[in-house]
């Protein structure tokens, strides 16, 4: 008997699941976003990283300096030159976050129902009884009663590196806290949280915007993670800074979704973004337990109905220290999938964890096993309800694309584009098949020199689900007709059957224009 579920297909065939599967060229569908740090921020690690699955690297400013980071980056290229891997690169921003600061690095022990201070005073050494704090403000924005956590990268109670503080009193520009449980803080700076309470700190500080202004403009980033986003107003002012920024003015905006304030403002942030992040970490701290599933749930059919990349955070917590995740995390990396995720983001993991390159293998192969199962008839039927009609050109031409890939069973659909739009499109409706996105060059001149579009948006293919970017020759453009049209196709096949995934007698389904009108084709191939 068929299930009705609508988060998977059945029947699920009892094989599949005692047997793994064998390797392709493909690991799977659903990106991984990495984070680079001591752990792997080496040529060797990084190009371990990238044969495993990751496809975008992130460089988080809330720790270490330009410099550090640059060398990083530096790696990062040589790693993607030698292993013949694209990567993107995503500028992670501080934002409105409060710290304990912790000048001397010693660690600091605090024992539980005994007394802590959390004080503005950033001229006193951090110890067991006061924390310096790197916000004026926290004594008019708390009240007796208020939670706040403190801890390096964790928030999930199972570990003693993060405590939780309890608000007993305000003292002038001080606040009393009571230890609800004991911990050891090791390192220079601590993220402060605040449950559920409005921090008067802007989204984007000017420690952010030196950042990128400088290490974001010398090295074009692709992405850039705009934390504690809460309203609409805070991506339209990044994008406005973004825009003074020459090339930076094509960077993706991704809206971190951190508290409860992002969460009310969620619908007016995916407007303005370009993407979302689901920070479940900080989330996890200001929503009820068991509400971060439903939240999860909304945002992300959210997102997809949008056609926005939606990436989601702290999914394998405990392979910062195991080789293996737990059965719920593996369960976990499974539903994000199910729920429509486009991307998994690794932090501690692979940032300072012992095991990136086992994290980032054992999460695609997770993804690719889920990706099995989803219901792709089920999604495609709800996406078009979604949609409505008239639809729009490029959308009635997407949708079409994946139909008739799906009715042929063919092995890629092959999208030639200029702006990567009609490519994300394609993706948005899930097909089962991989989206292989010829990006081809424009050229441009500023009346002073000319120079080609592409990279960027062949780059920012790289965080959406099922989409594989290839950047093609700029003398065949992507609305030609002739003999062009025919040479290019004929690179993006070559560049199909020598990577594995198109073999003879295989359909192919290609989406392109030509001339003024768009075309979508089923072409059979010959040995």
């Amino acid at each position: 008997m068929h299930s009705t579920n609508v988060l998977f297909e059945e029947p699920i065939r009892m094989i599949s699941i005692i047997e793994p599967s064998k390797p392709s060229f493909f690991p799977g569908m659903t990106k991984i976003v990495g984070t680079l740090g001591p752990k792997s921020r080496s040529v060797e690690v990084i190009s371990s990283c990238l044969k495993a699955g990751m496809s975008v690297a992130r460089f988080d400013f809330s720790w270490g300096d330009v410099q550090y980071h640059q060398e990083t980056l530096h790696n990062l290229k040589t790693a993607s030159q030698s292993t013949k891997k694209l990567c993107a690169v995503m500028l992670d921003t501080v934002g409105a976050e409060m710290q304990v600061v912790n000048k001397s690095e010693a660690s600091i022990s605090l024992q539980e129902d005994g007394l802590v201070v959390l004080t503005p005073d950033r001229g006193k050494d951090a110890s067991s009884e006061i924390l310096p704090i790197n916000f004026d403000g926290l004594a008019k924005s708390v009240k007796k009663g208020d939670t706040i956590f403190v801890g390096q990268y964790l928030f999930t109670g199972s570990e003693t590196t993060s405590v939780w503080l309890e608000v007993t009193e305000v003292r002038g520009q001080d606040v009393v806290c009571v230890i609800k449980n004991s911990a050891t803080l090791a390192g220079a700076l601590f993220t402060l949280h605040a449950s559920q309470i409005h921090i008067d700190l802007p989204t984007l500080t000017e420690k952010d915007k030196k950042v990128i202004s400088t290490w974001g403009v010398k090295n074009k980033i692709d992405f850039l993670s705009l934390s504690y986003t809460r309203h609409a107003e805070d991506v339209r002012e990044a994008r406005e800074f973004l825009s003074k920024l020459g090339d930076l003015s094509q960077t993706q905006i991704f809206a971190k979704i951190e508290n409860v304030e992002g969460l009310d403002h969620f619908d007016e942030i995916l407007q303005e973004a370009d993407g979302i992040i689901l920070s479940r970490g900080n989330l996890g701290i200001d929503l009820p337990p068991e509400m971060v599933f439903l939240f999860q749930k909304s945002a992300l059919y959210k997102c997809n109905m949008a056609g926005k990349p939606a990436v989601l955070t702290r999914v394998v917590d405990s392979m910062t220290s195991n080789l293996r995740p737990t059965r719920a995390e593996a369960t976990d990396v499974a539903n994000a999938v199910l729920d429509g995720s486009d991307a998994i983001l690794l932090g501690a993991e692979t940032l300072r964890g012992n095991y990136p390159i086992e994290t980032i293998s054992t999460v695609c192969r997770i993804c690719a096993e889920a990706e099995k199962v989803f219901n792709q008839d089920l999604y495609f039927k709800k996406t078009i309800k979604y949609v409505g009609e008239p639809m729009t050109h490029l959308e009635s031409i997407a949708s079409t694309a994946v139909r008739a890939a799906i009715k042929v069973k063919a092995s890629v659909i092959i999208c030639f584009t200029s702006t990567g739009r009609a490519a994300r499109l394609i993706a948005k409706y899930r097909p089962p098949m991989p989206v292989l996105s010829v990006v081809v060059p424009q050229i441009k001149t500023d009346q002073i020199k000319w120079s080609f579009t592409g990279a960027f948006e062949a780059r920012q293919s790289l965080i959406v689900r099922g989409l594989f970017p290839s950047l093609a020759d700029p003398r065949h453009p992507a609305d030609s007709t002739g003999a062009s049209n025919e040479s290019i196709l004929k690179f993006a096949l070559d560049q199909g059957k020598a990577s594995g995934f198109i073999k003879a007698h295989d359909r192919v389904v290609v989406c392109q224009k030509v001339g003024d009108t768009s075309v979508v084709k089923i072409i059979e191939l010959e040995d």
